[in-house]
């Protein structure tokens, strides 16, 4: 009898669930672009945080905050625009034929 039968069950190893690297790195980059909006609204909510006492040391809040805003915007188009970039990047690895991605044969270039 193997050891791992008179094991309880809450301590019989547990079979691993093997993902391949590129299908791993892609979800995990899709859910970075998910999270990537929520991100974005706290960021920009950030300048609510900001003190509003009236005094000379703060006569600039509001450009500020402005600035803080276009920055966190620019930013946010940057990021978006990267990740788009390197999912669609991924995707078209994924859907080109596996000999063409192992050994780079191009299967329009003929046997000839």
């Amino acid at each position: 009898m193997p050891v791992t039968d008179r094991l309880p069950v809450a301590l019989s190893p547990k079979p691993q669930t093997f993902l391949a690297r590129a299908s791993y790195r892609q979800r995990r980059l899709r859910d970075a672009a998910r999270v990537l909006p929520i991100v974005g609204a706290f960021l920009v909510l950030v300048p609510l945080l900001w003190p509003r006492d009236g005094g000379p040391d703060n006569a600039n809040g509001t450009a500020e905050a402005t600035l803080y805003l276009f920055g966190v915007w620019f930013g946010l188009i940057v990021l978006s625009y990267i990740l788009a970039r390197v999912i669609d990047l991924s995707d078209d690895a994924d859907t080109r034929p596996a000999a063409e991605q192992d050994t780079g044969n191009d299967p329009r270039a003929g046997a000839g």
